[in-house]
């Protein structure tokens, strides 16, 4: 902000009392601001070379049912318009997405990847911690993927909890349910159909369930995220995207040139020949015809 006001004691400060602020712990309206919205949203736009968006998703994916109140949980509803603010907005240039998720709710989770997606501004995710069950199609939804070393990532078949019934057509559900997932994770990543659904069935690695867990090391060697990295990493390559963009958008942008002249239409010409001018000279005097 140009013009920011500082409160001091309950007035406003004056531009040249803001070297005091920072001892005297007045905080400014656009640092109030920011820290409103990371407490309420769990994320924050922030200004640097260029403005980005943060966008945390963590703990549980919650659905259509309501959680317990112990549980850390991102709500889709919530995630979902913001998604479409932060896509509408003419001032941010960017987005980063956070992940470290248990995973939650199937179709919440692929909404969400979805829309993330379908962005044509540059996205870039970071896996910290974990990015399990459906956060694996959440981490790889972005144009750019990082994962920290330490991250892990758990890639399993669907499961249900509660009521199940035991007929052959909730199988035929779940098989419906779990290629959706295969094919959005191997179209947005470079692993294949084939090798996912491998490393989702694999027997013996996980103790009470079907399945793989992969460190950031072997989910880049996998080709499920594309690169290892930090933070560091992940705002360069999202200012690289962002220029990118904006250089691919100048050039196609129309171009008038010189030579272009306005079209004008000629006059018909009639089919009558007429004879060529001649230039008339006057007679001087006594000269003979």
């Amino acid at each position: 902000m140009e013009n920011d006001t500082f409160i001091h004691h309950g007035k406003p400060m004056e531009e040249g009392d803001k070297g005091d602020q920072q001892e005297d712990g007045c905080v400014s309206l656009e640092q109030e601001e920011t820290q409103n919205q990371i407490i309420q949203s769990g994320s924050v736009t922030t200004r640097g070379k260029h403005l980005i968006h943060c966008l945390t998703i963590i703990g549980q994916i919650e659905g259509h049912y309501i959680l317990p109140p112990q549980n850390k949980t991102t709500k889709y509803e919530h995630i979902m318009p913001q998604l479409v603010a932060i896509e509408q907005d003419p001032d941010i240039e960017g987005l980063v997405i956070m992940l470290n998720t248990v995973g939650g709710d199937v179709e919440a989770g692929l909404a969400i990847a979805e829309l993330v997606a379908g962005m044509k501004k540059p996205t870039v995710s970071l896996v910290l911690g974990g990015g399990h069950s459906i956060g694996v199609p959440l981490a790889v939804s972005a144009k750019r993927s990082f994962i920290v070393p330490s991250a892990t990532m758990t890639i399993h078949p669907v499961r249900m909890n509660g009521l199940v019934l035991g007929v052959p057509q909730t199988l035929s559900y779940f098989d419906k349910m779990q290629e959706r997932i295969v094919g959005f994770v191997t179209k947005n990543s470079r692993i294949t159909p084939e090798r996912f659904r491998e490393l989702m069935m694999t027997t013996g690695e996980l103790m009470m369930d079907v399945g793989t867990v992969l460190d950031g090391e072997q989910a880049v060697k996998e080709g499920l995220i594309d690169e290892l990295g930090g933070l560091s990493d992940v705002i360069n390559c999202l200012y690289g995207l962002i220029e990118q963009d904006a250089a691919q958008r100048t050039e196609e942008e129309p171009k008038e040139t010189s030579s272009e002249k306005p079209f004008k239409k000629s006059s018909p010409k009639s089919g009558r020949k007429t004879a060529p001018k001649t230039k008339r000279t006057s007679k001087k005097e006594g000269e003979k015809p």
